[in-house]
């Protein structure tokens, strides 16, 4: 997805699905079937890295489950790099190495963060598997949605780079 405003609209969507008395996931979430997802996507950057990247699969109380990192020495730039896993749509998000690091790939490989080789494989995996790639600059947006987060605006505790108050990365890729 490359339009910005394409990107904004499935995250409203998104945002409006049904969910029960929390956040972190919607109705119906299957976290067996997002398991095995995050499984064949590791195993592939594993396969395109030539070295076994991380799966960590015991994440909670957040709107992601998954984080994959590919380590520093398998990344052409020798720079860790970071693919979170949102547990709405699909979702997944490149950090390089922070989530605040870079606004989106482009500036990631410009900045040396990112190989251009390394940037193609990891965008070729997560098509194949079944992801959409959101780029970080719209993430880091106030998250302007119709869940309680709203409400909470410039005073929402939060975690990570979005500490004080919620963004869309709150939405989909943080402790909640």
């Amino acid at each position: 997805m490359n339009d910005d405003a394409e990107v904004l609209d499935l995250l409203h969507t998104l945002d409006r699905l049904a969910a029960p008395d929390h956040l972190e996931f919607p109705e119906g979430f299957d976290y067996s079937l997002a398991r095995a997802q995050a499984g064949r996507l590791k195993d592939r950057l594993d396969e395109d890295f030539r070295q076994a990247c991380k799966l960590d699969d015991q994440i909670q109380d957040a709107s992601y489950y998954f984080k994959i990192t590919i380590p520093a020495e398998a990344a052409e730039a020798g720079i860790p790099v970071g693919v979170r896993l949102s547990n709405y749509g699909n979702l997944a998000v490149v950090t390089t190495p922070m989530p605040d690091s870079h606004d989106d790939l482009d500036h990631a490989v410009l900045g040396g963060a990112l190989s251009a080789a390394d940037r193609r494989r990891i965008e070729s995996a997560l098509t194949e598997c079944g992801y959409t790639l959101i780029p970080p600059r719209l993430l880091h947006r106030p998250y302007d949605g119709v869940t309680p987060l709203a409400d909470e605006g410039p005073f929402y505790a939060g975690y990570g780079p979005h500490q004080g108050r919620a963004t869309w990365w709150t939405r989909y890729f943080e402790y909640l």
